[in-house]
């Protein structure tokens, strides 16, 4: 398992931007998360005091690439939302208490070193789905060699 620590070195997200407190169990195809930020009174994706569903994507995007430098074995580069589709919601908001310790998962769908295509999870500690989505996260390309146009 990792922590949070382990996290911050792998992930493009730093201070409390990283929403993920531990990597649960990962293998080639999918990250298992928990996460307890969304009970921050401080975490940043809050507006006038309240974490909406909608902010679920983003923790669902930091598992991605998360996962995406587990099996690479590097730390991930950025990379730019290029698609979200069924994106689903099942609360408001991810605030609540009872919510407890969220689980949040990603597992792969395709990919390759221009894009990577992903869909995401987040449960409730009770197991409840609280947002899901599919998203498709692509890289910047990269430099052409030296003396290759």
């Amino acid at each position: 398992m990792l922590d949070r620590a382990a996290i911050l070195r792998l992930i493009p997200h730093q201070g409390r931007m990283c929403l993920l407190e531990r990597v649960a169990g990962w293998d080639a195809g999918r990250v298992r998360c928990l996460a307890r930020s969304h009970l921050d009174p401080a975490n940043p994706l809050r507006r006038h005091g309240i974490l909406p569903a909608v902010a679920g994507i983003e923790y669902g995007l930091q598992a991605a690439a998360l996962h995406g430098a587990l099996i690479g074995g590097e730390p991930t580069p950025p990379g730019l939302l290029a698609s979200l589709r069924a994106a689903r919601f099942a609360c408001a908001r991810l605030d609540a208490a009872a919510i407890g310790t969220m689980g949040v998962t990603a597992q792969l769908l395709a990919g390759d070193a221009r894009a990577m295509r992903y869909e995401f999870s987040l449960l409730a500690e009770d197991g409840r789905t609280l947002a899901g989505g599919e998203a498709l996260i692509a890289f910047a390309p990269l430099p052409a060699e030296p003396g290759r146009g």
